[in-house]
């Protein structure tokens, strides 16, 4: 597969402490790797980050995005247009990743490209995260 990442997963701050423990990660890159993908974690501590590797993750062909905004969320949606337009600019599917109904996006930021899906377990990022990796590999599978 060579440098291609084939999931990147773009991750806003979260309230105490970090939302994916190394064990955790570790298991969601061997799901990837199962399958024949790459799976690489980007966190991101403000919307202009989260917004810069939206537009790094085009240009290195990340063939599937996660995206968790996390804190940032709030942030994203008192100014829609940076990450509305990098969200337009993305050449590949994402899907939102939550462990809060309250951090979701709005149509605000959907001007073309809304996410394959949303995925909200409350109270437990860990299945959010599964399951959005699930579908991520499920459609990659297809190409």
């Amino acid at each position: 597969m060579g440098s291609l990442v084939s999931i990147l997963i773009l991750q806003g701050r979260h309230p105490a402490s970090a939302p994916l423990p190394s064990p955790f990660l570790l298991e969601l890159r061997r799901l990837a790797q199962a399958v024949g993908r790459n799976l690489e974690l980007r966190p991101c501590a403000s919307v202009r980050e989260l917004v810069g590797s939206l537009r790094a993750a085009r240009r290195r062909r990340s063939e599937f995005v996660l995206l968790d905004p996390g804190e940032l969320a709030p942030q994203a949606l008192a100014e829609p247009e940076p990450l509305r337009q990098a969200l337009d600019e993305l050449p590949s599917a994402y899907i939102e990743v939550h462990e809060h109904s309250a951090t979701t996006l709005d149509d605000r930021l959907r001007a073309h490209a809304a996410p394959l899906a949303t995925i909200v377990i409350n109270g437990d990022l860990a299945a959010s995260y599964r399951i959005g990796l699930g579908i991520a590999l499920r459609r990659l599978g297809r190409g």
